[in-house]
């Protein structure tokens, strides 16, 4: 791996854990204040604090094991934020079984909106750690294929 290549790989790494670190301070900051948006089942607090647990439990996995694996767990979790925040921000879905429903209209600096921007970038630079991950194992596998052939070549009189 070139030097450049680790470089990158870190970079990126930085970006994903420090975007579902704000991911998870937002969640356990607010989620007492919404604890009352609830079902029989779950309460938006609730729902918060797996968020938010799941956050640093995903950022450490991709600071540990910097895999493809780890990689898509981060862009899986960080995509489903952005995804969440922005339609139950525009669309008022309603109760969805055990999940209560969280329309909340409003982009409050400091919570919503800064959890939408950290769960974004952390969408993107997990895709793009994902994509580098997945040329490295492909470049290792190659070489790997490269210098087996090669040896297992008879040789030449």
């Amino acid at each position: 791996m070139t030097t450049h290549a680790r470089k990158t790989e870190i970079a990126l790494i930085a970006v994903v854990v420090v975007g579902l670190g704000i991911d998870a301070y937002v969640h356990f900051d607010l989620a007492s204040a919404f604890a009352n948006i609830k079902t029989s089942t779950l309460s938006q607090a609730d729902i918060f604090r797996i968020d938010a647990s799941a956050a640093i439990v995903v950022a450490l996995a991709l600071i540990l094991r910097p895999r493809r694996y780890t990689a898509a767990f981060a862009f899986l979790l960080a995509a489903a934020g952005t995804a969440a925040v922005v339609v139950y921000r525009y669309v008022d879905v309603g109760t969805i079984g055990p999940i209560p429903n969280m329309y909340d209209p409003y982009w409050a600096p400091f919570g919503k909106a800064l959890s939408a921007i950290g769960e974004a970038a952390a969408t993107i630079a997990a895709a793009a750690l994902f994509a580098v991950l997945h040329q490295q194992a492909r470049s290792t596998s190659s070489a790997r294929s490269s210098a087996t052939v090669s040896s297992a070549a008879p040789a030449r009189p």
